[in-house]
Order: C-alpha cells, then structure tokens, then sequence
C-alpha cells in the first residue's frame, strides 16, 4: 500500500534537502509515522515559493532603502558631526526663540559698526593731532599764552568736535551692546564682548597719547654773558600767574642774552621750596639761571636796578605799588624811575614779536628789571611748544623740584596706579568769576558730573584723582554721581598725613609739610601724571597742569576742560 504524497511538484532533491534539515536539528524527534497527515501541517513548498517571489519583487526597494541610509550617513560626516545645530531644526519657532535670533544679530551689527566707529575715530584723532598744536593762538585772547583747550583754531575746533561725536557714539553703540546681552547671560558670549578692550585698534586707544611734532620745534639758544641780568618781576595773580611769569621772563632774558634773577621771596613766592632752579641750568648746559642770593653774592652790596621797563602802561605800570617798592627797598635794592617802550593795556594786549623785544628791551645796562609780563602777548606759538621756546635736554624747564616728583610718583603708586583720570575741580570764588563771562564757565555739580562721566567711559579708568578747592557738600554730591556701568567710581583726594603711610615721607623729612604751595605743586605733578586730565576752563592752575603734560608727553587726546563746548544750563542773575 502507497503512502498518501503531498501535493506539489517539489523535487526529490529539495524533499531530501528538507529531510536532512529535520534530521541536523536536534531539538525535533520524528516519530514512527513521520508522513501521516495532521491538521496542523503545513505545505513548506507553497510557502517557500512564495516568500521568495515577494522578496524579488521588494529588491529594489530594499535596495533604495539602502541607498538612502548611505547618503545619510555621507551628508553627516562631510558637513561635519561637530556642527550640532545644522540637526538641531525646529520646524516651528517659538517667539521668544525668533527674539533671541534678533538681538544676536542687532548684536554683531552693532559690533560691526563700533569697529567701524573706532576706525574712523582713529583716523580723525591722527588727522587732528597735525592741526592747531602747534599754531599759533594769536587770534584769541588767551593771555597765559599755553594751550587752551578751549581756543583752538577752527580747524581744530571741527575736528575735536567730531572726535567727541564719535567716541559719545561709541559709548552709546557699547551701551545699546550691553542691554541686548544681558538676556544671554547663560550663553557662551565671549564673542559677542563688549569690554573696553574692543576700543583698542592698532595698538591706538580713543585716549591715547598727542604726538608733540618735538621734531619741528621752533627755539632760539638762550646763551647769556656774564655781566648782564634781567631782574623777573611777577606781581598779578597767584603761584600759577607767577609761574608763566616767570617763564615769559625766561624768553625774554634768551632773546636779550642776560642771565635771569629769580626773585626773592621776600617779595614773591619761595620759588626754591617747589622748584629746582639748577634743573634749569643743567638743561641748558650752561649758568642761565640764580637765585636772589647768589645775585647779591654777584653783585656784593651794589644792588642797584639800572633800568626799570614796564611792559604794561596800563591801567598801571607793572602793577608795582608802593608796598613792593617797600619790599624790594628793604632787600638793598634801588629802584629807578618805572618806565614803559609803548602804549600797552593790560586787558587788550597787542601781538608783539622778537623783534619788537628786542628793539624794546635791549639796553647796555648791567641790570634792567621788566615789570610784569604775565598778559604779554609775544611770539605764542613759541611759548605754548612742549617744551617751551628755549632750546634744552630735557622735557621742561620750569618743573616740580625732584623732592615733590619722587612724593608725587610715590602717591600715585599708592592710591592711584598707572591709569587714572586727574579731575582739577575749580570752584571757590570761581561762581562769580565765570558768570561774568560770556558764555559762563560755572556748572552745577550734576551738569559737571554728566560730563564727567563721559570723559571717563571713554578713558577706561578705574579711578579719579580729585584737585579741588570745593567744599564736602559739593564733593560729596560729585562723588554719589560718578557711576558707570552701574559702578561707582572712586573720587581720590589726598589725605591728611598719617604716620602709617610713607608715600610724604620726603616732604615730611625735608620740612615742607603743610606748605600750600608746595601741595599745589603736588596737586598739579599727579594731575599731570594722569592718562587724561579733565580741568577747569579760565583757570592758570589747570593751564600749569597742560603746560606740563605737554613737556612730559602725557597729554592725552581725551584732555578737555568740564562741560567743554556747553553753557550752563542754568545761569543766576547779576546782583
């Protein structure tokens, strides 16, 4: 009897194959009647023919499948794995997502405009830097004769304009900066910063130093004979007045080749406690320069002034009253009859040059004496030159003595450091002075304080050395006022002497402690150490200041006087 077949047309090999597959796995055991139907079997040939078929058709589907996974993987690897956020896509941004995408970019183009800001300003500042410094200033009535910051010439009034415009555009640019960042506190900002650094291109900062042109410097040899003197007569005005005196009387003894007598100060000011006369001298190689006593040394009792000529005819001659007439008497010192070359008014000085000096002043006498030559108004161009208009080794002539220097360095290293802001706050008596002026140079404390911190943002500083004659309540309210950045900045004064601390330790030592003069003279050698100076517009004091910066080659492009190219904003009437 045949055993049942199954239905199909499968091969004997394939049904062998079949077998021998049965039989490797060892987890099935045939029974007996392998080849008995059950209601469970199933026909493997239809399957198999089946699954095949399906898988011929879905070839090229798999195959495509592939193919893309492939490109996948090829885009992810040359775009570069590292650039997170060119998978990180959101099909749908939320609005504060699509805000945060605008400031970051009102962020670089404000970024790029300060650059552009910054490029533009340097190119201005080195422009202006050749323009007016060395003009002269004889178009205006600036009678110290020193650079007035306030009476340049219109070329250079322009450009200082535009200069203050683009740096007060580059705060603002910086501020606009802040205010965006600060709703990305908890990104990584570091390029976007808006530190101060930014301000820096070309190794130039908006603040840096004027190029002095030492170079083209205009001067004449001071080269004086033996027996011929020049007795300096400084009367107008405080030490500052007496000190551009004294410097116009410097000029004037080179261009008549006399040797300068530094008045004594029993008639002046003790010129030897806040100068070093022989600084002079080594600067010029050569005996220029003596002091009262060694001019009697020179002379032994014959003190007698030959020649008494008065640069001023008007309102009165030389300003000498009979008090210093008194004065110079007591001293052994004759005094001839005061005469004036020319018709001259102190308060509309005439421009006068070398040669008007000259045919003027110049006399055979062995000492002639020159009243008062503060508002003389010869040769500015000469006088306000870094330097001075008399040739020499060093920086300047006329300077602090080294005792006040070496104090001066010390104190700055103690409270201030190397960057600072030096702030000339001129305020007694100055109301009254300035509101006669048209337009006033008086400022209320908060005006003054605005201004102020403009300059500041602009120089960077972390400190401000304040020379004042204010009282407390205006200081006081000055310094609530000096924020930037939300920061207070700190208003340095001197203090008084404590044991404790040794930066006066020289004045202490050498008994010029408590002097006034000597202390304005240590004001006005921090003010000039500073890397910008702010000063008080009409005041000699803050003239001296300039004067120095400018032979010491600190003055810097950011040096202006308070509140410089405004009015008061507020002005009290006339008693």
């Amino acid at each position: 009897m045949k055993d049942v077949g199954r239905e199909g047309t499968s091969s004997e090999d394939e049904e062998e194959d079949r077998q021998n597959l049965i039989h490797q796995n060892d987890s099935v055991k045939p029974t007996s009647n392998s080849h008995s139907f059950s209601p469970f079997h199933v026909d493997n040939s239809g399957f198999g023919s089946s699954m095949r078929q399906r898988f011929k058709m879905n070839k090229k589907r798999y195959l495509l499948v592939i193919l893309i996974l492939l490109l996948v993987v090829f885009l992810y690897f040359s775009l570069g794995s590292h650039n997170s956020s060119i998978w990180d896509v959101k099909l749908i941004k939320s609005p504060s997502d699509r805000m945060r995408e605008s400031e970051l970019k009102a962020l670089y183009l404000l970024k790029e405009q300060q650059l552009a800001l910054i490029s533009l300003l340097n190119r201005t500042v080195g422009t202006s830097l050749t323009i007016g410094l060395n003009s002269s200033l004889n178009n205006h009535g600036n009678a110290s004769g020193y650079l007035n910051l306030s009476e340049m010439p219109v070329e250079k009034s322009v450009f200082e304009d535009l200069k203050s415009r683009i740096s007060d555009g580059i705060m603002l640019n910086k501020e606009i900066q802040k205010v965006l960042l600060s709703t990305h506190k908890n990104g990584n900002v570091s390029e976007l910063s808006v530190e101060n650094d930014d301000l820096v291109e070309g190794s130039m900062n908006i603040c840096g130093k004027v190029d002095q042109k030492l170079s083209e410097r205009k001067t004449i040899d001071w080269k004086p004979r033996s027996d011929k003197y020049l007795f300096a007569i400084c009367l107008s005005g405080q030490m500052s007045n007496h000190l551009i005196c004294l410097e116009k009387h410097m000029f004037f003894a080179a261009l008549l080749d006399r040797i300068l007598v530094i008045p004594s100060h029993k008639v002046d000011y003790e010129f030897h406690r806040v100068l070093d006369i022989e600084h002079i001298n080594k600067c010029l190689g050569r005996k220029a320069v003596v002091t009262f006593e060694e001019f009697v040394e020179a002379k032994k009792k014959d003190l007698h002034i030959d020649r008494f000529i008065c640069y001023f005819s008007e309102p009165e001659k030389c300003y000498l009253d009979e008090d210093h007439v008194k004065k110079l008497k007591s001293l052994g010192v004759s005094v001839p009859k005061l005469e004036s070359p020319w018709e001259e008014d102190v308060k509309k000085p005439k421009k006068r040059t070398v040669e008007d000096v000259k045919d003027k002043f110049s006399s055979d006498e062995e000492v002639i004496a020159i009243g008062d030559v503060f508002f003389a108004n010869v040769e500015k161009d000469w006088v306000m030159q870094p330097g001075g208009p008399i040739a020499h080794k060093c920086k300047t002539l006329i300077e602090p003595s080294r005792l006040i220097m070496i104090t001066a360095q010390r104190f700055v290293q103690t409270f201030l450091g190397k960057d600072f802001v030096a702030l000339h706050f001129r305020r007694h008596g100055w109301l009254k002075f300035c509101n006669a002026k048209n337009p006033s140079c008086f400022f209320s404390v908060p005006q003054a304080a605005n201004c102020i911190t403009r300059v500041l943002a602009r120089a960077n500083t972390p400190v401000i050395y304040l020379s004042t004659d204010a009282a407390e309540s205006e200081t006081g309210l000055l310094q609530s006022l000096m924020v930037i950045d939300g920061k207070p900045v700190p208003l340095v004064k001197r203090p008084s002497r404590n044991s404790a601390e040794k930066w006066d330790a020289l004045l202490y030592r050498h008994g010029l402690e408590g002097d006034s003069q000597v202390e304005a003279m240590l004001d006005k050698t921090i003010c000039a150490m500073s890397s910008v100076f702010i000063g008080s517009s009409g005041s000699t004091f803050t003239e001296d200041i300039l004067r120095l910066r400018k032979g010491w080659g600190t003055l810097s492009v950011c040096d202006e006087y308070i509140c410089q190219g405004e009015v008061p904003n507020i002005i009290a009437e006339e008693e």
